[in-house]
Formats: C-alpha cells, structure tokens, sequence
C-alpha cells in the first residue's frame, strides 16, 4: 500500500494506473475506521483493480460548536486497518494542502435535498461535504465511489451533484453495517458513556419496529413518527433532533407511505449524536 500526502502525488500515480487500464475505486473516510469503512474498501476491491481510500477530517463540514478538534483519529491503525483490507493507495492529506490560503470556491446542492433533515439543524455541513467530496473526486479520478447508507442523506446529495456535474462517476451506496446489538457502526460511538451506549440500541430497535409496523399494513407517516418518537423518548437521556419519514429519493414528506419511503432519524445521548435510517418500498 503507498500512504500519499500530497495531491500532485496523488495524480502521477492514477494517471500511471490508468494508463495500465486499471479501474479505480475510491472511498473516502474521515479516519478512525470502523467494519463499515472496511465493507466499502471490500466491496471496492471486489468491483475494481485499484482501491484508494482517503482518510482526512474535514473542517469545512463542522459546526462552530461541533466537534472537529475532539472527532476521534488513530492514524497508525487506520493505516493498518487500510492495508490489510486490500487498498493499494491511502491518501492522507493535511488540511493546508485541501485548503491553502486564500481558498475561497466551495460547491454547494441548493434547494431542499440539503434543507430537510441534518441540513436543518447543520446549516453549512452539506456544503463541506459536497466542497470536499467534489475535490476528492477530482484528484482521484475515480470510475466508483463507495459510500455507507447510514449517511442515507449524503449519500442522495452527493448522487444530485455528481448528475447535476456530469461526474462520470458511479456512486454505489452500500448497506449499513450494525454491531451485534443493532446499532449501527459510527465513530462517533466511541464517545458513548457505557449508559449511553446501551440506551443507543433504541434507535434501531425502533427503526426496526416501524419496519414491522409498515409490514403489517400501517401507511401513516404520521403515526409511524408518533410511534417512533413514543419508543425513543421512553429511553433516558435520549434527545431527538429529528425523526422524519419521507421520500427516500426527494426526502420530502409524504402524505402516505408508498413507493420509495426513508425513515431516518437523528438523536442525541449526552454530547454524541446518532443518526440512523432504513429504507423501505411498498
């Protein structure tokens, strides 16, 4: 595996592989990896001849009151974790060289696709994310990019700006990866207090029960919420951001549950907050 800090490396050594008619696959992570970082660099290899991962922890998706300076790193066993996952290029960048002075052009998804959901209550963060994925993109060149459902959301706007920009890119979304409990694997879930972290498996529990709920024929938005809300409100210390039940291509709300439905949720235990989803056709 070659570790690469800068981007004109980065370039020289995809431009040879191209060259040799490799296929690029490419997953982007903020580090401190996770089995779910590790099935997007697994199912990369499985689709393409050269995987390339980035790991760098991106400022301009962060709140002012968020937690980029304490989001958790382990370079050394990222690195390990990368190469024994068969990526063959960890891009590792600093926040000078994505950044430098005087950088000023951002990329940005107008409209209700970045309103709606954790664009609500994280003004700014999908155009870091968009900003930084679309830099990426272009330094890596890649024929697909793997990204986890958990960030069911991003996952739709960076797909709407990669259409919207004639990217010839395919985004492949893959599934949620979940501990053995149900909850579904994050970085950020290192911050749990032991309390915390069992009261979290009332996310997926109630997201699984709605499921069950749909299956048995409820087709009301409004009381799979209330139901939701209900179950995860039951839990100590639990904060709800949002719980949402929408289009899982618009995410607009819909007066009945058909079609492509998404029902995600955002909630906080203590300073850690969670988000989760499924996605259901009826």
């Amino acid at each position: 595996m070659e570790v690469i800090e800068a981007v004109n490396d980065l370039r020289k050594i995809i431009k040879e592989y191209k060259k040799q008619g490799e296929t690029i696959g490419f997953v982007p992570t903020m580090g401190f990896l996770h089995n779910g970082h590790l099935s997007l660099m697994n199912r990369a290899k499985q689709e393409t001849s050269i995987v390339v991962a980035s790991i760098f922890v991106n400022p301009t998706q962060f709140g002012p009151n968020e937690d980029f300076e304490s989001y958790p790193r382990d370079m050394e066993r990222d690195k390990r974790l990368c190469e024994e996952n068969g990526v063959d290029i960890l891009f590792i960048p600093t926040v000078e060289e994505m950044y430098p002075d005087g950088y000023s052009t951002f990329v940005e998804v107008a409209g209700d696709l970045t309103r709606q959901l954790c664009g609500r209550t994280r003004p700014g963060h999908f155009r870091g994310v968009t900003t930084i994925v679309a830099k990426l993109f272009h330094m890596t060149t890649p024929d697909s990019a793997y990204f986890g459902k958990k960030d069911a959301q991003q996952v739709i706007v960076i797909e709407k700006m990669v259409r919207d920009l004639n990217m010839d890119i395919t985004i492949v979304p893959c599934p949620i990866i979940r501990e053995a409990d149900g909850l579904a694997m994050s970085s950020r879930n290192a911050y749990l207090s032991p309390e915390d972290r069992k009261n979290a498996r009332i996310l997926s529990r109630s997201l699984f029960d709605a499921i069950a709920k749909i299956q048995e024929g409820e087709r009301d938005p409004v009381m799979t919420k209330r139901l939701l809300t209900e179950k995860i409100n039951s839990v100590n210390q639990a904060q709800i951001d949002y719980v949402e039940v929408v289009n899982g291509k618009t995410l607009q709300s819909i007066p009945r549950i058909e079609g492509d439905v998404l029902i995600a949720l955002a909630v906080k235990f203590g300073k850690t907050r969670l988000i989760d989803n499924v996605d259901v056709s009826v």
